[in-house]
């Protein structure tokens, strides 16, 4: 299918800030939690199905094209004010240091795509929906020359996908949302007003001043590289009932009310032990790595909502056969959360993020250990995405190599889990049986 869908890329352009960064915040340094993020995009596509039916369902008599220039110059303008607020975005990096905000502005692609959206939805393809994004999440700022990177869509019905690329570095998945949100509630209001919106900088710089960058990560390269192997990805959807059903099977004493995120990432881990088994022919010791929004973790109030990058990780570890099932992994990933907050209490230390960054490193080199990593978007208001034309029909992320990625599905009671596996773990999970008991493969989306 991905040969006979041709996107091509007709426009492209840099929207620069609607103002001018002030002289004093021209300079950001980055702090240690963002000078240990890969060189790599965060990707996020929202999908805008046509809904200019009559009442009769047929499609009205509309220009198609000269909707989607009226709703890209939209989205340019508002863009240029959300840079405003979220000025970093609009610069570029010094090194592994700070983050020079030089207004240089985003990218802004325009494309046509030669199918109806729903074709895209009906089986999504991750090699298509790659495409659709304005570059590949394992591109680096040198080959992009921007921080920020948004590609507009136009399918041939008049549906509309917005694909979106932030760099890992200027900010985590909360920050990036957090943008998201911005961006579209100043072009709904645009859409809906004539007001001038009065434009204030957002706070960025105090995740720095609690934990100052690192001269170990004072590089040209990243401290956090990802695997150069082919990898797979595949999407799988736990809906509302097999949640309940996973929460009600993983209760136990040390995590009676087990979260939704807990539950899909137990069955996850399940069958990445039980592949690893396969491939190898013994059980290795398994590490889960949660990543954690510290933002309500830090103890300061000063902290919850900090822009930038502010997450850390919760481990926890398998090592033996009689702890994989679905009660000891749930109970395993509450305790490693438990023991962060215990052990952390007023935050992390740049030399602790220096010195668990290298000693992971070490383990995923010895080849000891089978390491996974996860990032959950789930309560994040994707689906609020109305930039003055509806909710997306499907917001969704990509993982990197060797992630998982997990989100809410459109109703947020169900999970869609994105995972990015090297292809012989993949064959194996594919026919996992306890994955599919609850999880259904890239399902149609529609």
């Amino acid at each position: 299918m991905a040969s006979e869908i041709k996107i091509e890329v007709i426009h492209k352009e840099t929207i620069k800030p609607l103002s001018p960064t002030p002289d004093h915040l021209k300079s950001l340094s980055l702090s240690v939690f963002d000078q240990y993020q890969p060189e790599i995009y965060i990707p996020l596509l929202f999908f805008y199905p046509n809904n200019n039916n009559s009442d009769d369902g047929q499609v009205k008599n509309i220009d198609h094209p000269s909707l989607f220039a009226e709703r890209s110059n939209l989205l340019k303008k508002s863009l240029s004010e959300a840079l405003t607020r979220f000025y970093p975005f609009a610069g570029e990096f010094k090194y592994n240091v700070s983050i020079s905000c030089s207004d240089r502005g985003a990218a802004f692609l325009e494309a046509q795509v030669n199918c109806p959206v729903s074709r895209i939805l009906e089986n999504p393809d991750f090699e298509i929906l790659k495409r659709l994004l304005p570059t590949d999440c394992m591109s680096t700022q040198a080959e992009t020359g921007y921080l920020v990177l948004v590609q507009a869509n136009l399918f041939e019905c008049g549906g509309l996908a917005i694909g979106v690329s932030i760099h890992h570095k200027a900010a985590d998945a909360f920050t990036a949302a957090t943008f998201i949100k911005c961006w579209a509630a100043l072009a709904l209001g645009s859409a809906s007003s004539t007001t001038h919106h009065v434009l204030l900088p957002e706070e960025f710089g105090v995740a720095a001043s609690l934990a100052p960058s690192l001269d170990s990560f004072d590089s040209l390269g990243a401290p956090v590289t990802f695997s150069t192997e082919r990898h797979a990805t595949r999407r799988f959807v736990f809906d509302a009932s097999k949640i309940s059903a996973l929460k009600s099977k993983a209760a136990s004493a040390t995590a009676p009310n087990p979260t939704r995120v807990e539950v899909a990432s137990a069955v996850i881990w399940k069958s990445l032990i039980q592949a690893s088994r396969s491939k190898f022919g013994l059980m290795k010791p398994s590490m889960w790595c949660a990543t954690l929004n510290m933002r309500k973790r830090w103890g300061q109030a000063v902290t919850e909502n900090i822009r930038g990058n502010f997450v850390w990780y919760a481990a926890a570890l398998i090592t033996a056969e009689s702890e994989v099932e679905l009660e000891s992994l749930v109970g395993k990933l509450r305790k490693g959360i438990e023991e962060y907050e215990e052990k952390h209490p007023n935050g992390v230390s740049g030399e602790e993020v220096c010195q668990t960054v290298e000693r992971s490193a070490g383990l995923l080199l010895s080849g000891d250990i089978e390491m996974y990593t996860c990032s959950s978007w789930c309560r994040f208001p994707l689906y609020e995405t109305n930039f003055g034309w509806g909710k997306p029909s499907w917001a969704t992320s990509q993982p990197s190599n060797g992630l998982i990625c997990l989100s809410d599905t459109r109703d947020g009671d169900g999970i869609e889990a994105s995972l990015s596996l090297k292809e012989d773990v993949m064959a194996i999970i594919e026919s996992s049986d306890d994955l599919l008991s609850y999880a259904s493969m890239n399902p149609t989306v529609i």
